[in-house]
This record gives structure tokens, sequence and C-alpha cells, in this order.
């Protein structure tokens, strides 16, 4: 594990067709973790900016981002029943396709187009009439909340951030993102948290902050390490 490294600068297009000595026909594979709402999808953003390619165009782009909420599996009728009154647990290894997520990647690093479907909130399925294609880029990069869990997945990145932020941070804002973007309730959010979410962080996403080559505490509000 590392502290301030300078991400973006380690990440730098070299020249002769490599990144960080990894042939540019290979995408340097990034996997981003941290708890619930900890700044993952922000520190993406704020690499993705850094290396100037957020307002690029998709097939244009170096440098891609993949959430691993869009490899949730399907739910069954009885757990989607649980999911209407929170009371199933998509912090659990076994909410995610891993299979899939491995295959995924696979193809990714194999320089192959892929197809990934967003995930809906609202009603806990993956719309696959809303998919994004991810074209080979230069740079991939890989957040979700249990992205080190799985050995067979977290062998195959190139470099491993773990955001950290603190619990109470995390919690101030989820609240407000689950009541606003997810159409959840203030019951709802708080029930789910202390059930499923606070203990699934610390049981399998916590342990993994271990495997992380830089941590990032405070997650995007650090700007030193960018």
């Amino acid at each position: 594990m590392s502290t301030n490294v300078g991400i973006t600068r380690k990440m730098s297009f070299g020249i002769n067709g490599k990144l960080n000595g990894v042939e540019s026909k290979t995408p340097f594979l990034i996997g981003v973790s941290g708890g619930t709402a900890s700044g993952k999808s922000t520190v993406c953003k704020r690499i993705m900016e850094k290396l100037g390619q957020v307002d690029m165009d998709h097939q244009q782009r170096r440098v891609v981002c993949i959430s691993q909420d869009s490899f949730y599996r399907n739910l069954t009728p009885a757990e989607k029943l649980k999911a209407e009154k929170g009371q199933y647990n998509f912090d659990h290894p076994d909410a995610f396709d891993d299979d899939l997520i491995l295959q995924t990647l696979q193809d990714i690093l194999a320089g192959v187009k892929c197809e990934i479907p967003a995930y809906d909130y609202r009603t806990n399925s993956l719309m696959k009439d809303q998919v994004s294609t991810i074209y080979p880029a230069d740079v991939v990069l890989f957040e979700g909340i249990l992205v080190f869990y799985f050995p067979k997945i977290r062998d195959l990145f190139h470099m491993k951030l773990f955001v950290d932020t603190d619990s109470d941070t995390r919690l101030a804002r989820r609240v407000p993102r689950d009541i606003k973007e997810r159409g959840r309730d203030l019951d709802y959010v708080l029930n789910q948290y202390m059930n499923f979410v606070k203990p699934a962080f610390e049981e399998f996403c916590l342990p993994t902050k271990k495997f992380a080559d830089v941590i990032i505490p405070r997650g995007a509000d650090n700007t030193a390490y960018y």
C-alpha cells in the first residue's frame, strides 16, 4: 500500500505506445473500491478530467469507467419482493454475477468491444434497453464496493485504489442520494444501511482495503492524489 503517489502522473500516457510499462494494445485496468457513497465514481470522474477524457466522444475515449452495479444478478420473484421491502442484501458478494464480471474484464483486456447495461435503482433491475458500449481503450476504471473481493477479478487489475471515507460522511451522502435519486424514503434508507450496508462493508469490503496499491483518504476531496 502507498499514499500520495500522484495517480494521474503514474497513469499519464507514456511514449512508445506504453502506459506504465504496459503495451497500449492491452488496456491498463484500474480497480476502484471503497464503501457505499465513499466517492468512488467521483474519483473516477476526477481521473478522467485530469486526463482530458470527460468531454470526448465515447468511441474516441482513451479512458472509460464501468460500474460494478451493472453486474448485479437478475433477482428472482422472491428476491424482488424482499428488495421492495428493503430486505435484500445488495452489498453481499452473492448479489453480483462475478462470472460475468470476470468474462467482461477479460474481454476488455483482449480489446473486445463490450456492451454494459445500466442499472435501475428504482426497480432494482438491469435496463437492457439502455446499454453503454465500451470500446477498446488505453485505461479502464472499474469501480464498486466489492471489486477486490473476488480473487480472480482482483488479480486482473494493474492498479488498485481504495477510497477511504469515514462512515459518518458516507451515510450523510447516501441518505439524500437514495431519497432523491433512487426514490427511497428515510426509514427504508436507514434500515437498509443498518441491517445490510454497514455489516456488509465491515465483513466484505473493508478487509479488501489491504489489497490496494493506493489508499485515498477522504476520496475525491483529497486533491493531492491527482
